[in-house]
């Protein structure tokens, strides 16, 4: 005995709907379910260019130059690079990784690996070489940031908050990682974590690394601001300091450091409004007061301390105070960047000028200006790596509340020279 033909009907229907149901299903699960997508590099991996000094080119985002080879970039949920690192426009990628749904919220280099941050706190390293996964960690979740991500992504990759490298007196590199409650140290070369420990909250933050392997933070949960020096490989605090009759309230600048806030030789201290600021080196040692860094727009160059006065670049023993050398002939000028065996500085006309922060001799000096652009904008963030200089060009007046149309130049808003 069959069913009747109204029941039939009725379950052929009920059927039809459970089909479609999971089928729907299928499909929410394929695209919001957690997902990676690696898409590794094709060609040879690049040699590292020697490019003439001058304006390479201008690119749309913000790029970390990773070996000497290839170029970095960061976007909301993926990771990418291209090359050659001194091509004049950027390319199709070399290499790329995206998640999904996490967010990419940093990225570092040691080297040839690439390692990202996500905002479920994964961290992923890359071989720049090919783009493949190195190894994957979990990481303590980013803290919350105010900062405005903007369309270059270079908070991301230029200053990617919480994230920091350091060199272990072993030889190690090790990567130091933050968020509001925990902190951990991982092993670059393996992606094993060396230690995690808890932190008090968001009346803590960390600054950067020290040449020597510390990890600097900045405690202004009990009384007066103290900055801290935790060991990047044992996350071991060692010394709690604060600069003689100091201020209660601190501002604290990593000088000198090797990229971005990682291997810095210095840092300076000040109020609310620069009030006080005093420049200090950093060592084996406790804090080496440095009154050559005292000036708020003075920085350190390996062992010299740099700053334009009055049209005139001066070079200083920061362990003295000694004058080791000028440089005349600049006009309105300030130090815009420094890196190894270089310091970078920029005229009112934007004009790149680069000395040897060791003797003062001219390396090289040119216009930032790239086609028909011109020079009328002010710069904005900046990236000093390998021989190369990367500015943000912002249009005049600067409007730090208008959108990325009205904030940037143009829409290849990144200007990139080689030095």
């Amino acid at each position: 005995m069959g069913f009747p033909r109204g029941r039939r009907r009725l379950v052929l229907g009920v059927a039809v709907v459970l089909l479609a149901v999971a089928a729907v299903a299928v499909i929410v699960h394929r695209v919001l379910a957690p997902a990676e997508v690696s898409t590794p590099a094709r060609g040879a991996y690049p040699a590292a260019p020697r490019p003439p000094a001058g304006v390479v080119g201008r690119l749309p985002v913000a790029p970390l130059i990773v070996d000497g080879r290839l170029r970095v970039y960061a976007a909301h949920r993926q990771v990418y690079a291209d090359r050659p690192v001194d091509g004049r426009h950027r390319t199709t990628p070399y290499w790329s990784y995206r998640r999904w749904p996490a967010e990419l919220t940093g990225v570092v280099a040691s080297g040839s690996t690439v390692i990202s941050r996500w905002s479920d706190g994964r961290l992923v390293a890359l071989d720049a070489s090919t783009g493949r996964v190195r190894w994957r960690a979990d990481g303590p979740v980013p803290a919350a940031s105010a900062a405005v991500i903007r369309r270059t992504g270079a908070a991301t990759v230029w200053d990617a908050r919480g994230l920091f490298l350091a060199d272990s007196a072993d030889g190690r590199t090790v990567l130091t990682v933050t968020g509001n409650t925990q902190a951990s140290g991982v092993e670059v070369s393996s992606g094993r974590e060396l230690w995690r420990t808890d932190l008090p909250g968001a009346c803590r933050s960390d600054l950067g690394t020290t040449a020597t392997g510390q990890l600097i933070g900045l405690d202004t949960c009990a009384g007066p601001a103290l900055i801290e020096f935790r060991d990047a490989a044992t996350g071991v605090v060692g010394e709690r300091w604060r600069p003689p009759s100091g201020p209660d309230r601190l501002v604290v600048t990593p000088l000198g450091c090797r990229t971005g806030r990682s291997g810095c030789l210095g840092l300076r201290t000040a109020g609310p409004g620069d009030a006080g600021g005093r420049g200090w080196l950093l060592g084996e040692g406790g804090p080496l007061a440095a009154p050559a860094l005292d000036p708020a727009g003075a920085t350190l160059a390996g062992d010299q301390a740099v700053a334009v006065v009055d049209g005139v670049a001066v070079g200083r023993s920061a362990r003295t105070g000694a004058e080791l050398w000028r440089f005349a002939g600049l006009g309105p000028a300030w130090v815009l960047a420094v890196q190894p065996g270089r310091a970078h500085l920029l005229t009112e006309a934007n004009e790149l000028v680069t000395l040897d922060p060791g003797t003062g001799a001219l390396l090289s000096r040119y216009t930032l200006n790239v086609g028909s652009d011109g020079t009328g904008w002010a710069p904005g963030a900046v990236s000093a790596e390998d021989g190369y200089v990367a500015v943000e060009r912002l249009r005049e007046p600067v409007d730090p509340n208008g959108d990325d149309q009205r904030y940037y130049l143009t829409s290849e808003a990144v200007i990139l020279a080689a030095t």
